[in-house]
């Protein structure tokens, strides 16, 4: 399986809006997380063994800073048709399987991927207040090195948003499976065959 690196993104770019639903049909969108000082954006998938590797820790994470005020939201943007386990009725028994307490959306269009530069799974974008990018790197040292799964990396930059500071400048871009794009609709910046 091709490793895929995320993409450069600019610190202090800001988030693009959503409108996405998870698998109960509740539509989320940016504005739903305003009154939070800090919002993490992963794209993640059920499927990719990047993210099988992290989703127990990525769900502990998330309990770990529950009531810190750091809000989560995960999406999904792998191609479902080419891959049904990335459909969105599968988005709800994964959340419940793996105790995500946060929204877990499906990015049908791949709209969404696209307008934040998403390029793998998993893909972190950490936002301030302000909802401009403060982070955008891995969870923590890469996976399948037979180190534990702590969310070092992604915990430090969260601690340091939280408290109105600036994430560390430097950030090791996260790594994972590309995200599956439908036939003809693959971004600029995913490599094609020629």
């Amino acid at each position: 399986m091709p490793k895929t690196e995320s993409n450069p993104i600019t610190l202090g770019t800001r988030a693009p809006d959503f409108v996405l639903s998870d698998a109960d049909g509740a539509a989320f969108s940016l504005k739903d997380f305003a009154d939070s000082p800090a919002l993490l954006v992963a794209f993640i998938s059920n499927r990719c063994p990047f993210v099988v590797l992290i989703r127990e820790a990525l769900a502990q994470f998330a309990r770990d800073h529950a009531g810190q005020g750091l809000a989560i939201v995960a999406i999904n943007s792998n191609d479902a048709e080419a891959h049904p386990e990335e459909a969105l009725e599968r988005l709800g028994i994964e959340a419940k399987t793996y105790g995500y307490d946060f929204p877990y959306l499906k990015d049908e269009t791949q709209g969404v991927a696209k307008a934040y530069g998403a390029a793998c799974t998993p893909d972190f974008f950490l936002y301030d207040r302000e909802r401009r990018l403060a982070y955008h790197g891995q969870f923590d040292a890469r996976p399948g090195n037979g180190k534990d799964v702590t969310g070092a990396d992604l915990r430090a930059a969260v601690e340091a948003v939280l408290i109105g500071g600036a994430a560390a400048a430097a950030q090791v871009p996260s790594i994972g499976c590309n995200i599956k794009w439908t036939a003809g609709n693959e971004p600029s910046w995913f490599p094609t065959a020629a």
